[in-house]
């Protein structure tokens, strides 16, 4: 909570005032026994860029966040998680781990006025290189070496078994435990790095200064915020926050469910993403009225919950208490925790994200979603919300394209035989009767007749069914009769409840192919739209 609070450029103490509220909301309205709520790096970022830097604004973007989230669980739109595609949830997050990775650099070398914008901050941290500070460099070095080497010691030490001596059983525990805790450990031996440099009357790093001491007062969100020139409105904030009223709530569901969704799978339980809207928006709504700002699940806290065996959501309780423990009795020290070491603790959680990996994976299943990734990742560097918008719409055009192009087979001979192969939607009409001309009447022996196989077709709308109609009746002018066969249930209702004039299909492929061509009497008729009563036109 700590190091999340460097990230928004508000006062430290707020990183800690959100940290408690999430947890005790989410032990009773949570579906994922893991996941702990809290402020995160990524959320930070995103708090950084939309509230002008002001923390009355972060405050009240929690405010209209958790409203948002409770407003979408309450109308369970839950679903729409499902519209937003692997490649731009992995776009998002590789590009979230390497920009806030870069922005905790100048943090590691002591760098001061660095601009926050991404290309500017690597441009400006390069060029001031020369700038940095000794003492800030080596204790942020140190530190990322220590949190690497922990983090190694824990994923290559064995458990140890039952029968070995006590002495080795009480020594890996120790290692597990220290490995487990390992931020918390090189964050308080950085801070008594520093505090023996105090004591001494010379300190070469850079601290994060004093905390207030005593818990967030209780009361409603800021709607209005003071200024040098008067005092900004409700609205003028609301406009300030632009779209971050509609990223803030969904990469913080993005980041919860994610989250949740991992754990889940390796502890055999099920997650209600309507649910999780509902305790996400709960808990920011509650959280703004002791100053927190926007909340979600935190990648860090979860996997140490789940390392440490807890089985329940009312983990959270344990979690809360500790930080209104700390913010009641240890915030006079907290200001002698290094910033280099709070930058080394967030470019180590975040260092993780970064999957290079699934380039070469969607290389070998699918280079197509290699588009909406690399999209994600490349505008996210310029604009977190252009990024997640362009990869949801390059998505959206990969998911509709095979509606508007579906795979369409022509078998060319005495009777054309045109198989679509997926259902029919309006956008595939045009498409489908360009097939089925440019086949039928441009071949040099035009065949008798035409035949729609629809063993593919489950669903057809009234759009096609007014195309199909033109079609036979460009057919019929040509002295080609169109029937269909195979139909499936519910497309041979809707045919027939469309009073589709002329009207012939076929239960099977060969009866079609031995069809001569003849239609039932009072054909000619112009097709139109009737109830299905008056419709039975099966031969």
């Amino acid at each position: 909570a700590r190091a999340g609070a460097t990230a928004p450029s508000a006062p430290a103490q707020y990183g800690l005032y959100s940290s408690f509220m999430g947890c005790f909301v989410y032990c009773v309205l949570g579906t994922a026994k893991d996941v702990t709520l809290g402020p995160t790096a990524i959320m930070s970022l995103l708090v950084s860029s939309y509230a002008a830097r002001q923390p009355a604004c972060a405050v009240l973007l929690a405010f209209l966040c958790g409203c948002v989230q409770l407003a979408m669980g309450l109308l369970h739109l839950g679903f729409l998680l499902d519209f937003i595609s692997c490649p731009v949830v992995k776009g998002f997050t590789l590009a979230a781990s390497v920009t806030i990775s870069v922005s905790q650099v100048k943090n590691i070398l002591g760098l001061r006025g660095i601009p926050g914008q991404f290309v500017l901050q690597v441009y400006e941290t390069l060029r001031r290189i020369g700038e940095t500070r000794v003492g800030d460099a080596l204790l942020g070095l140190a530190c990322l070496a220590a949190l690497g080497g922990l983090q190694a010691m824990k994923s290559r030490l064995p458990p140890a078994a039952p029968g070995e001596p006590l002495a080795t059983r009480i020594s890996c525990l120790i290692v597990r435990t220290a490995a487990t805790a390992r931020s918390a450990l090189v964050v308080l031996c950085a801070g008594l790095v520093a505090y023996s440099f105090e004591a001494l009357g010379s300190c070469p790093l850079t601290l994060t200064g004093s905390i207030p001491r005593g818990l967030p007062a209780f009361r409603p969100p800021p709607f209005s915020m003071a200024a040098p020139n008067g005092t900004v409105p409700f609205l003028a904030m609301v406009r300030a926050m632009g779209a971050g009223l509609a990223v803030v709530p969904l990469v913080g569901l993005l980041e919860t469910i994610a989250i949740a969704r991992a754990f889940a799978s390796q502890n055999g339980y099920r997650v209600d993403p309507n649910q999780e809207l509902l305790a996400m928006g709960v808990s920011n709504i509650l959280g703004s009225f002791v100053s927190s700002y926007p909340i979600t699940g935190s990648f860090g806290r979860t996997a140490v919950n789940a390392q440490s065996g807890v089985r329940t959501p009312a983990g959270g309780l344990l979690t809360g208490t500790l930080v209104l423990l700390s913010l009641s009795y240890l915030t006079s020290l907290f200001g002698y925790v290094p910033r280099a070491a709070l930058a080394a603790v967030i470019i180590a959680a975040v260092l993780p994200m970064f999957e290079p990996g699934i380039f070469r994976t969607l290389w070998r299943v699918k280079r197509l979603d290699l588009v909406p990734l690399c999209v994600t990742f490349l505008l996210c560097f310029w604009e977190v919300q252009y990024g997640i918008a362009a990869g949801l719409l390059v998505s959206g055009v990969l998911l509709l394209y095979p509606l508007a192009r579906p795979p369409i087979q022509v078998s060319q001979g005495a009777v054309l035989l045109v198989q679509p192969g997926s259902s029919l939607h309006f956008p595939a009409v045009e498409y489908l009767r360009d097939a089925v001309c440019s086949r039928a009447l441009a071949a040099a022996s035009p065949p008798r007749s035409v035949v729609l196989d629809c063993c593919h077709v489950s669903s057809i709308d009234s759009t096609v069914v007014l195309g199909l109609a033109e079609l036979r009746q460009e057919l019929r002018r040509q002295g080609l009769p169109l029937a269909f066969c195979r139909l499936q249930d519910p497309v041979l209702r809707v045919l027939l409840s469309a009073g589709f004039e002329g009207f012939q299909q076929f239960p099977s492929r060969e009866e079609a192919e031995r069809w001569d061509g003849a239609e039932p009497e009072g054909s000619g008729a112009a097709p139109s739209f009737a109830s299905a009563s008056q419709s039975s036109l099966l031969p």
